[in-house]
């Protein structure tokens, strides 16, 4: 049973008219970078709706961020987007999910593939840090459909900073050319070799271990190609593999 306190609105960020971000102040339980919580709104007398979003920041900050994209028709989303400064909503006490370092083997190389808000879970591990000592090097593939999408680029080179040469970033757009990104899609640059040619490492199962977050059908298409291109298998906890993987939505 979900466990609600009130969650006080304190910034909102409209980068664009779909893409959004919002910062809450809650008394929440610690979480693990890579969770997710579940957040609630009153839209009837008796009556909520809820959905899950993954934590953007880091589990020591105060700042509790979620970056939502907004559904034209989608009442939560909507709810969301039109928030003022100083309203409260619900939010769940404890974290969920497993999408994280503790459950991640260690490896040479780390793949952290994420399309549009999905990128969520990778700021907040990355910015947490803890966890990553156990591989020698980070590359995170940020994929969108137009370069404005970007937002959280200026976050991420700050992070790299920190790293240095241990954390390679590539960006893609999928739906228009960019001479800082790849154009296309992943599962298509990963079945071509263009993305591996262009970052300069190679997938593989000795070395690699790739985390998946997206949209489903990207998640479906990349990691069928994992399987069947890179003979990389799924990660359990009982049978340990390559991929791990989250639906973002």
């Amino acid at each position: 049973m979900t466990y609600w306190v009130n969650a006080k609105v304190v910034k909102i960020t409209r980068w664009t008219k779909r893409l959004f971000k919002i910062i809450l102040h809650a008394p929440i339980t610690p979480f693990l970078a890579g969770q997710f919580a579940k957040i609630a709104i009153k839209i009837s007398e008796k009556k909520y709706i809820k959905r899950v979003y993954s934590y953007v920041n880091a589990p020591h900050d105060k700042n509790l961020e979620f970056v939502i994209t907004l559904i034209p028709n989608g009442i939560m989303s909507n709810k969301l987007y039109h928030l003022t400064i100083g309203e409260e909503i619900l939010i769940s006490k404890e974290a969920s999910g497993f999408f994280t370092m503790q459950e991640i083997p260690t490896c040479q190389i780390l793949w952290m593939m994420a399309t549009g808000t999905a990128i969520g879970p990778f700021c907040s591990i990355l910015q947490d840090g803890t966890g990553l000592e156990k591989f020698k090097k980070i590359i995170l593939i940020y994929a969108v459909k137009y370069a404005t999408e970007l937002v959280y680029l200026p976050l991420i080179n700050k992070i790299k900073k920190r790293y240095q040469n241990k954390l390679i970033i590539q960006t893609i757009t999928s739906q228009e050319k960019n001479i800082n990104s790849l154009t296309g899609r992943i599962p298509k640059l990963l079945c071509n070799n263009i993305l591996e040619q262009n970052i300069g490492y190679n997938i593989c199962p000795k070395t690699s271990h790739v985390m998946l977050c997206g949209n489903p059908d990207m998640v479906k298409e990349t990691q069928s190609i994992l399987i069947q291109k890179f003979n990389l298998k799924k990660h359990l906890r009982r049978m340990p593999g390559h991929i791990s993987s989250e639906n973002y939505w």
